[in-house]
């Protein structure tokens, strides 16, 4: 399933969120979850502030926001759930059919929102945002993958341990005899998993790239 990471311009479309976003340019406001009502939506949102008190008032006094709760605030940290009305900025989303993972993070105005849809759906959302001229950013556009499904287990467990251990970072910091050591098996043993399972893994990515 495609994954599309893209950061939406909201203070351009008055979104009254993005606009307050600007008053506080270094906190970082993370939306943690959205439930659509009849009078609107009940949004949860988390910031990241020195500045808790000054945030609180903010939403206390917006007027496009109602029933403001205070679930927690420290010294770095204010949460909050509160109502508002339906953002233009997810007009798209919805229409397009896609799906949005929670963190939405908001910071000086730029939504990031991490989209996961079919390409088709993927296509449609770019084409809703070009629409309604919401400037956007395209920041990556990758596919997941279960290797669960491509690898044995045995495959799998040298995969996770290698990518733990180090082995393909670069410079590299685990070599294939310490791999082996870790693994309880011999070197060239170590060395089969490890061609058999790149080789299944490069397989099967350039022919799910080809389609």
């Amino acid at each position: 399933m495609p994954h599309l990471k893209i950061k939406l311009n909201g203070e351009k479309i008055g979104g009254w969120l993005a606009e307050l976003s600007t008053e506080f340019p270094a906190d970082v406001f993370r939306l943690l979850a959205t439930q659509l009502r009849d009078q609107g939506a009940l949004v949860t949102l988390e910031v990241r502030t020195p500045d808790g008190g000054d945030v609180i008032k903010e939403f206390e006094t917006t007027p496009e926001v109602g029933n403001v709760e205070v679930l927690h605030a420290d010294s770095q940290v204010v949460l909050l759930q509160f109502l508002t009305k339906h953002s233009r900025a997810y007009d798209p989303l919805y229409e397009s059919g896609c799906i949005s993972i929670y963190p939405t993070t908001l910071q000086n105005g730029w939504f990031s929102v991490h989209v996961v849809a079919g390409h088709d759906s993927l296509a449609s959302y770019v084409e809703e945002l070009t629409a309604a001229e919401i400037p956007y950013q395209v920041i990556s556009l990758s596919q997941s993958h279960d290797t669960a499904t491509i690898l044995t287990n045995r495959q799998q467990q040298f995969i996770e341990t290698a990518i733990e251990e180090g082995f393909y970072d670069d410079p590299r910091a685990c070599t294939l005899t310490e791999l082996a050591e870790i693994l309880n098996i011999h070197k060239s043993a170590a060395s089969r998993l490890r061609h058999r399972a790149e080789s299944r893994l490069i397989t099967h990515f350039a022919t799910d790239f080809a389609q």
